[in-house]
C-alpha cells in the first residue's frame, strides 16, 4: 500500500452529545483530539466532515458515529478507558484516500491526546474513474475557508471572497445594490468597512475594497484571468459552492451545470439563504464563477422553482480589471475595526422569568418625531412576545379557555420582514425600529367629505409620510456607530415598498451615563433635513434595567457577585409611559420572581430553541412569526 510523506495530520473533531453522557457520580477526562492536513504547498489546514466511528472497548454498544468540524479541535469529555477510532468512509485528498483505525486510552484526571497522522494512516491511490465529489468537496471546503467572508448590508446578509492581497474582495453584484460601502466581516472577531469599487448588474458581479492590513493570512483563490480566461463551465458539469451562513457556519455544497448563458450559468446548486456571494469551483478545484441567486421577475418568466445563477470566471475578472482603475482614483478603506455582537448570549433563564412577569407589558419604549414612529426593542420584548404566541397556541391545542396573547399585540415585535431571521435568535443587542408614520393627504380628506355628503362613509385613506433614509444616535455629544444600519423593506405594492430604519446597538451604547440621548433621522423626502429627537432619560432607564440580567452574567468576577444580588431574585422592568397608572409603574416596579420548574428547552442563540408547551408536547420555535 503506497505511503504518503509524513507532514500529514488530521485532528478529529467529536460531538460530545454522539459519545453520549458521561454517567453521574463517575470520574470525566478529557480526550483532546486535534487533525490538521498539510498540502502539497506546506499549507495547515483543518479537515471538515470527516466522519469517523467511536467505539468503547471491550464492546458493549454499538459505535458512535460522529464528525469533524470547520475548525478541526474539540475536547471531548469520556469516562476512562479503552477506546477505538476508526474512519466510517475514507477520506480523500489529492489522489489518494486515507483511513484510520486507532485504539487509545483515556486516563482518570487527564487530558488525553491523540494524533492521527500519515503514518498510521492507511493510505492508498484513487482511481480517477471512480466518484470522489464529496473528498473533493471537503478538500476544497479545507483549502479555502479561511478566504470566505461574512458581507452586512443594511437590507442583506451575503458571501464574498478575497481574491488578491490588495484587500479586493467578490460577491454578487446583488448583494450591493446601489450602496459604495459594505461591512465585510472576516472572523467572529473582526469587522471592517469595505469599499464598492465596481458593481456590474449585467455580469452580476461586484469587487469591493478593505484595508489589506486586516486580512487574514490565507492564500486567496487564482482568478487566472490573464492570459484572457477561456469558457469554463459545460453542461452537466458538476461543481460547488462555499458560503458563509447568517450564523457564522461556514458549509460547501455542490451541483451541476444546468444551462449556459451569455452572461451567467444556470445550475441546480440549492444555496442557504444568506449565503450567496460565495466562490464557485469545478470538480478539479478550479476557480469558474460566484454563486448568484436568480430574479424573481426572471424565475417566474422562466418557470424555474429552483437554483442558482453563477457568473462566470470571464465575467469577474472583467469587473477586476475595472475596479483595479478605480483603487487610484477613490480613497484607500479604512482599517478600523466596527463593533460586533457581544459574543455571550442573553441568559434564557432570565428571558423567561421576564417574559412570565411582563405578560400585558411588551408594548416597545417609545418616542416620536414629525416623520417617524420610534420603537426601543430589547431581548426581553422579542422572547416575550414569541412566548406569548407559543402560549396561545398551546392553550387552542389543549381547548383552554384562558386568554392568551393577543396576536394583533405582539405581531410588532415579530415581523421584522428581511431580518426576521437575525432577531429570531434574540441577540443580546437594542434594537431602534423607525417607523415611517401614516398620513392622509388633504385631497383624500376632501374626497372622503364630499363622499360623505353623498351618504357614502369611508375609512381615513393613509399612507406612509416619507420613508426612512438613515439615522445617527448620540451619547452626549458623542456619536455612536451602530453594530449594524439596517432597514427593513416593507411592499406597498408589487412595484412599491417603503423602508423602515431597524439600528441594531450594542445593550451600553445608550445608557443612563450618556446623561442624554439624542437621535437625528433623516427621510428619503427631504434627505438633508436633519430631525434632531432628544429620548426621555426614563426611556433610557427603562432598556438599561432591561440588560441588567444580561449585565449581571458578563460582568467581571469582582462585581459579579454584587449583581447576582440584584437580579437573581428581582427584575426591574417598566410599562410604557402611556397611562397613568403606567407612569406609577414606570418609575420603578421591584417584583419578585419565583423560580419555576418550566424546564429549559431552549438555547437564546439557537435555530432550534423551543418553548414550554403545557400540554404535553413542544413547539419548535419558528422564526419571523
Amino acid at each position: 500500500m503506497a505511503q504518503m510523506p509524513r507532514p500529514l495530520l488530521a485532528t478529529l473533531f467529536f460531538l460530545p452529545v454522539a459519545l453520549g453522557a458521561v454517567p453521574s457520580g463517575q470520574p470525566v477526562s478529557t480526550l483532546h483530539i486535534k487533525v490538521v492536513l498539510t498540502d502539497a504547498e506546506k499549507k495547515t489546514i483543518p479537515v471538515p466532515h470527516h466522519a469517523l466511528l467511536v467505539s468503547e472497548n471491550p464492546g458493549s454498544a454499538p459505535p458512535r458515529r460522529v464528525v469533524t468540524a470547520l475548525d478541526g479541535t474539540a475536547d471531548v469529555p469520556l469516562r476512562p478507558g479503552n477506546y477505538t477510532v476508526e474512519s466510517d468512509q475514507p477520506m480523500v485528498m489529492q489522489g489518494h484516500s486515507y483511513e484510520w483505525r486507532e485504539t487509545i486510552d483515556v486516563a482518570a484526571g487527564r487530558a488525553t491526546l491523540l494524533e492521527l497522522t500519515a503514518d498510521n494512516a492507511q493510505v492508498a491511490p484513487v482511481d480517477s474513474t471512480s466518484n470522489n465529489s464529496a473528498g473533493d468537496a471537503s478538500v476544497l471546503l479545507m483549502r479555502w475557508q479561511d478566504s470566505i467572508v461574512a458581507l452586512w448590508t443594511p437590507t442583506t446578509h451575503a458571501s464574498g471572497f478575497v481574491i488578491d492581497a490588495r484587500g479586493l474582495i467578490a460577491t454578487n453584484q446583488q448583494v450591493v445594490g446601489t450602496a459604495t460601502s459594505v461591512e465585510v466581516q472576516l472572523t467572529p472577531s473582526i469587522k471592517v468597512a469595505g469599499t464598492v469599487l465596481a458593481a456590474d448588474a449585467a455580469r452580476a458581479v461586484a469587487i469591493l475594497w478593505i484595508d489589506p492590513k486586516a486580512l487574514p493570512s490565507t492564500r486567496p483563490p487564482s482568478l487566472e484571468c490573464a492570459p484572457a480566461p477561456k469558457p469554463t463551465l459545460a453542461n452537466g458539469q458538476e461543481i460547488s459552492t462555499i458560503g458563509i451562513s447568517l450564523r457564522g457556519q461556514k458549509a460547501i455544497t455542490s451541483g451541476t451545470v444546468v444551462r449556459v448563458e451569455p452572461h451567467g450559468v444556470m445550475s441546480d446548486l440549492i444555496v442557504a439563504r444568506g449565503s450567496t456571494g460565495g466562490p464557485v469551483f469545478a470538480a478539479d478545484g478550479r476557480l469558474v464563477g460566484i454563486s448568484s441567486p436568480v430574479d424573481e421577475e426572471e424565475r417566474k418568466d422562466d418557470g424555474r422553482s429552483g437554483g442558482f445563477r453563477v457568473a462566470r470566471l470571464e465575467d469577474i475578472c472583467d469587473v477586476v480589471e475595472s475596479a483595479e482603475k478605480r483603487m487610484t482614483a477613490v480613497a484607500a478603506p479604512a482599517g478600523a475595526h466596527l463593533p460586533l455582537e457581544p459574543a455571550r448570549p442573553f441568559p434564557v433563564d432570565a428571558l423567561e422569568d421576564a417574559a412570565k412577569r411582563r405578560v400585558g407589558s411588551l408594548t416597545p419604549y417609545q418616542a416620536s418625531s414629525s416623520d417617524f414612529d420610534i420603537a426601543f426593542i430589547t431581548p426581553v420584548m422579542t422572547y416575550g412576545a414569541q412566548y406569548q404566541i407559543e402560549l396561545s397556541r398551546q392553550r387552542e391545542r389543549s381547548n383552554t379557555r384562558a386568554p392568551g396573547a393577543d396576536p394583533a399585540f405582539v405581531r410588532p415585535l415579530m415581523d421584522f420582514s428581511n431580518w426576521s431571521e437575525y432577531v429570531a435568535d434574540f441577540p443580546p443587542v437594542l434594537l431602534v425600529r423607525v417607523t415611517p408614520r401614516l398620513v392622509e393627504s388633504v385631497w383624500t380628506t376632501i374626497a372622503r367629505g364630499a363622499a360623505r355628503t353623498q351618504g357614502l362613509a369611508l375609512p381615513p385613506i393613509k399612507r406612509f409620510k416619507s420613508g426612512f433614509l438613515r439615522m445617527r444616535a448620540f451619547c452626549g455629544d458623542v456619536e455612536v456607530t451602530p453594530i449594524h444600519p439596517f432597514k427593513l423593506e416593507q411592499r406597498v405594492s408589487e412595484t412599491d415598498a417603503v423602508y423602515e430604519g431597524l439600528y441594531v446597538f450594542d445593550p451600553g451604547a445608550l445608557a443612563p451615563a450618556c446623561g442624554t440621548v439624542k437621535l437625528v433621522l433623516y427621510s428619503e423626502k427631504e434627505p438633508e433635513k436633519a430631525d434632531t429627537r432628544p429620548i426621555d432619560p426614563k426611556v433610557i432607564g427603562q432598556i438599561w434595567e432591561d440588560f441588567a440580567p444580561y449585565r449581571a452574567v458578563t460582568a467581571p468576577p469582582s462585581r459579579r457577585q454584587d449583581a447576582a444580588r440584584t437580579t437573581s431574585r428581582h427584575l426591574w422592568f417598566a410599562l410604557p409611559l402611556a397611562t397613568p397608572r403606567h407612569r406609577v409603574l414606570s418609575a420603578g416596579c421591584r417584583c419578585d420572581i419565583p423560580r419555576s420548574d418550566w424546564r429549559e428547552r431552549s438555547a437564546a442563540r439557537s435555530s432550534a430553541a423551543r418553548f414550554p408547551d403545557t400540554s404535553g408536547g413542544s413547539q419548535p420555535r419558528r422564526a419571523g412569526i
